[in-house]
């Protein structure tokens, strides 16, 4: 009974477009791998525009060397939760930066570092929101933000997406004592900012607090890569901010910076840090020389060429908005390296990625649940890596498959 009612889902998902598929990279993530479908075809050559990794630097030599290191220094494995055995002085040092990193925003900082970003944020939100908080959440935040909300004891008011006039009206008429404002800094699927000083503005009106997920902006903004919150210059005690280390930093991992009491109490609380065992040391290790790069002149440089190549293809896009319109497509409104180009229909969305596909180019159709119904889209992300010649090879294809799709 049970297979077959997970197969008549499983063939009602392919119906609607919406049966995934892995791949199997055989190299080191970088623009170029080798790269096997799931038909059992060889592995090909793929120019990839899919990865988070937006400096280029998860098969930086130096983090090579120092994962390397790292594993001599402390073996595979950590062994235990970071509250039994797992936690050692890689993990400290690590905390220890990440803390000094954020203080210009965060007054008296702490950090507590998690095995996923996804997990940190089940975190935040299950060991912070109880019966007496109210949260509030931008209905278009990541999933592990979603699915904190819902594990949370917590009532959960969501706005439309950006739509701050909507949180303000949301906020006036909570009366919980603690109140939580949820959001992306960078959203994942669309590319386009939260407005942080109106939020922290809102927040200190109503006496709220700011749950950031800065997944997409760490390590990508700010003067020295330290984020969203060091790009729009906001200082507050209020805020509570989630960073990523597997995307902009290169590795694994996550961490959550805070008041010093919110830290303590996590520590104490949060079950996706307490039940799991630690990340192994070896990760900690290298993210140290991970943040070194990111805020050495060699990560400014690789800021700046992202922006050139972010701008280059936007100006390149522009040519071809006529043609996309024509399609019924459009192109999100992103100053990051996350591009949507939205189609709308599942199976367009598709047919575009493998048209894609055919000319050598690696870039998923996303569908719903991960964007709305009826926003089927490429999401092309850009990486320091990338070359301005990848591009121009990229904006030739767009152009070539959309004067065939007409």
């Amino acid at each position: 009974m049970l297979i077959d009612h997970l197969n008549q889902q499983l063939l009602e998902r392919a119906a609607e477009g919406l049966q995934r598929q892995r791949r199997t990279a055989h190299t080191a993530c970088a623009p170029r791998q080798q790269v096997r479908a799931g038909d059992g075809a060889p592995p090909r050559d793929l120019l990839g525009f899919c990865s988070n990794d937006y400096l280029g630097l998860a098969n930086h030599p130096a983090l090579i060397e120092a994962i390397t290191s790292g594993v001599h220094l402390y073996g595979a494995g950590s062994g235990a939760s970071h509250l039994v055995s797992g936690h050692s002085q890689a993990h400290e040092a690590l905390e220890s930066l990440l803390a000094q990193w954020m203080a210009p925003a965060i007054p008296q900082a702490r950090v507590l570092t998690f095995s996923t970003g996804y997990m940190a944020n089940l975190a935040l939100l299950t060991a912070l929101a109880d019966e007496q908080a109210t949260l509030f959440c931008d209905k278009l935040n990541h999933a592990s933000l979603i699915d904190g909300a819902r594990l949370s004891k917590a009532e959960v008011r969501r706005y439309p997406h950006g739509d701050l006039a909507a949180l303000e009206r949301q906020l006036s008429t909570c009366t919980t004592p603690l109140r939580l404002i949820v959001t992306d800094t960078v959203f994942s699927m669309d590319g386009d900012q939260a407005d942080l000083p109106a939020l922290l503005a809102l927040a200190e009106r109503f006496d709220a607090w700011l749950i950031l997920d800065d997944a997409h902006g760490f390590g990508v903004l700010g003067p020295q890569g330290q984020g969203s919150l060091a790009q729009a210059g906001l200082r507050s005690e209020r805020f509570i901010l989630m960073g990523t280390l597997g995307k902009a930093a290169g590795v694994s991992g996550a961490f959550v910076a805070a008041h010093p009491i919110i830290i303590d109490w996590l520590m104490q609380t949060a079950r996706t840090a307490v039940f799991t065992t630690a990340s192994p040391p070896a990760l900690a290790h290298a993210l140290l020389t991970s943040l070194q790069l990111i805020a050495s002149e060699e990560g400014v440089q690789r800021r700046a060429r992202l922006q050139q190549h972010i701008a280059q293809l936007r100006s390149g896009l522009q040519t071809l908005i006529a043609q996309f319109l024509e399609l019924g497509w459009s192109m999100g409104a992103s100053d990051t390296p996350i591009q949507p180009l939205i189609v709308g229909d599942n199976a367009q969305a598709l047919s575009l990625s493998s048209a894609l596909d055919a000319q050598g180019l690696w870039i998923p159709a996303i569908r719903p649940p991960t964007v709305p119904v009826g926003k089927a889209r490429l999401r092309i992300t850009l990486s320091a890596a990338h070359t301005s010649d990848d591009i121009q090879r990229l904006l030739a294809a767009l152009h070539e498959i959309a004067r065939d799709f007409r």
